[in-house]
């Protein structure tokens, strides 16, 4: 054992050097398994995590269509975006949500997902719902057959690029309501249900952060669901405010799909 205990030392002596270390003839293959013993095999490399996957549009039985709020005796409503602007914003908002504990549903315009892909996936690994507002968010209550269908399939195509699902929800662009031909051309593209609203925020206007949350605060309760818009700064600077009053109410924010499921 003298022999191998020499050859162990001067091995962990010497490693630093670069050298490899053999005394009277014994390889230095290492010290505890004795001499002799081969080399320990490495570990194989840990594949990374797969991403979530994206949920599908789901259809709800008992609901119409056109949905434009959830049920009324349950303190939930769910926040809904139309998913455009500036994407700092919109990482803002995502942010101050989560640090609330609340969940968003974001509508993306196919357009806006073609400029910055990688917030697809993000509003994905929030926890938020994620779906479909058309490709370029035109008036499409205004457009021919063949117009339109391109509108939602194309944004229902680059969803599914970069999350494998079409998103859970179409909301049509530039109306609160869809046309009946809208509705058909949406069930057309996979998706069961359209998805409306029953508290307008219009922070579009930007009427002042103050303005926006005494809006939402006037008209929301159970079951509401909310149209707010990525890109403006009154949305961001009126969320934690509005996130306290829903929570002074007792009202918790939701993903549309927690909100309508049973």
């Amino acid at each position: 054992m003298g022999r191998v205990t020499l050859t162990c030392r001067r091995s962990v002596l010497r490693a630093g050097a670069g050298a490899a270390v053999a005394v009277a003839g014994t390889p230095a293959t290492g010290c505890g398994a004795g001499a002799g013993s081969p080399a320990p095999v490495p570990s194989p490399p840990v594949p990374p995590t797969a991403p979530r996957p994206a949920p599908a549009p789901h259809r709800f039985a008992g609901l119409p269509v056109q949905v434009t709020h959830g049920p009324r005796d349950r303190p939930r409503v769910a926040l809904t975006f139309h998913g455009q602007g500036d994407p700092a914003i919109a990482e803002a908002v995502l942010a101050e949500a989560e640090r609330a504990g609340a969940r968003l549903t974001v509508l993306a315009v196919g357009s806006w997902l073609d400029a910055h892909p990688a917030l697809a996936r993000r509003i994905l690994d929030g926890g938020h719902d994620l779906g479909n507002h058309t490709q370029r968010h035109l008036t499409i209550s205004a457009m021919g057959e063949r117009e339109a269908y391109a509108e939602i399939s194309g944004c229902a195509d680059r969803l599914r690029r970069l999350t494998g699902s079409i998103g859970t929800w179409f909301r049509p662009s530039r109306t609160q309501y869809a046309t009946p031909l809208v509705q058909r051309l949406a069930r057309r593209a996979g998706y069961p249900h359209v998805l409306s609203y029953d508290v307008d925020s219009l922070d579009f206007t930007s009427p002042g952060a103050p303005a926006v949350t005494r809006k939402i605060a006037g008209e929301i309760r159970n079951g509401s669901v909310v149209s707010l818009h990525l890109g403006y700064a009154d949305t961001i600077t009126a969320l934690p405010a509005l996130l306290d009053e829903l929570d002074r109410r007792g009202l918790r924010a939701v993903t549309t799909t927690e909100l309508l499921t049973r």
